[in-house]
């Protein structure tokens, strides 16, 4: 006589239940500390300024000559009539935040590097507010050291965009690109948001400030936000992809990010063009984080770009966290069934 086995369909339940629980709180946990993590990122770079030490930088104690009047909102100097001391404030174009400047790709310049001498002598001669600013390719153009970074690819790319159609010689590099903050965020990957921030910044400096804007043209700087109306889910797709990669042209694969600026009727509207396993974003958004991937985990895995928004190379978490569950369930089902055939 086979003996049957009595047992509860209440236990096998909660074990399953039990097995899920622990899957999701392991998952929740390393979430969580990612999530506290950036939090604490956030809120160091969210502090206020401090008094820092800048002398071990190259030209420190040359460039605080220009700094003590141009690093703050105000400056002084006596009046060489009345011998008295005057406090005036600074233009705020002109000022230089210290810490930005010292962050940037031009830290270890001097101030003369780029502005005339003459500026060593106070006060300043009215002429030299005429002085003509380097162009890019002025310093780094035909110099090897900089061959890399492709200047002329990218100099060519600037004369065939909007920009430069548009404003001809008023359009300049430094419109873009303040020497004295800028720094490169596309080969700096280890926050894709940061980055995204950081260089859609750029654009709104302009575009999203009336006074910038009317610099350029008396025209009425257009509403982003009416312009983008097409666009679903408008919020998120300012958060996750930079303005660059739908206004812009693609020429050749040896510049990290285009400078074709495309005027607004051939923007990409196309869905598809991003959300798709060949996505130009993985050219161009994602392009110098695979590159560096592959260098150290090979082809396969370079193609594998883990939190990006790209259909077909995105992971998610939560869709993670229910794969798990669900292979768990299935793990437990075959023991506990395996364990009911042996007993019975």
């Amino acid at each position: 006589m086979v003996k049957k086995l009595n047992y509860r369909p209440a236990w096998v339940i909660f074990i399953l239940i039990l097995f899920a629980g622990i899957v999701f709180i392991l998952s929740y946990s390393a979430n969580s500390k990612a999530d506290r993590t950036e939090a604490a990122i956030a809120l160091k770079e969210n502090k206020p300024e401090q008094k820092k030490d800048y002398s071990e930088h190259k030209h420190a104690t040359e460039n605080e000559n220009c700094l003590k009047c141009h690093g703050q909102s105000k400056y002084s100097y006596e009046n060489s009539e009345s011998k008295k001391k005057n406090t005036k404030k600074m233009y705020t174009e002109l000022i230089i935040n210290r810490e930005v400047f010292y962050e940037s790709n031009h830290r270890e310049f001097k101030c003369i590097d780029c502005h005339s001498e003459d500026y060593q002598t106070f006060p300043h001669q009215g002429n030299l507010r005429m002085e003509a600013k380097p162009n890019c390719l002025d310093c780094h153009g035909g110099d090897e050291k900089y061959a890399k970074f492709h200047f002329e690819n990218i100099e060519k790319e600037f004369q065939e965009s909007a920009h430069s159609e548009k404003h001809s010689e008023d359009f300049t590099c430094w419109m873009c690109h303040n020497p004295h903050a800028y720094k490169i965020n596309a080969r700096s990957n280890e926050n894709i948001k940061k980055t995204i921030a950081y260089d859609n910044a750029i654009c709104l400096n302009c575009h999203g400030n009336l006074s910038n804007y009317q610099l350029l043209t008396d025209k009425a700087n257009p509403n982003l936000l009416t312009k983008h109306d097409w666009l679903p889910n408008q919020k998120l797709h300012f958060l996750s992809v930079r303005c660059v990669e739908c206004h812009t042209k693609k020429i050749n694969d040896s510049t990290l990010v285009a400078h074709k600026i495309l005027p607004k009727k051939e923007a990409v509207r196309n869905c598809d063009q991003c959300h798709s396993t060949n996505s130009v974003l993985l050219a161009s958004l994602y392009k110098y984080k695979i590159k560096e991937v592959r260098s150290t985990k090979g082809f396969f895995k370079g193609v594998i770009v883990n939190d990006s928004y790209v259909i077909g190379a995105n992971r998610n978490y939560y869709l993670n966290v229910l794969s798990l569950i669900i292979v768990g369930f299935v793990i437990l089902g075959i023991i506990i069934h395996a364990v009911i055939r042996t007993l019975n």
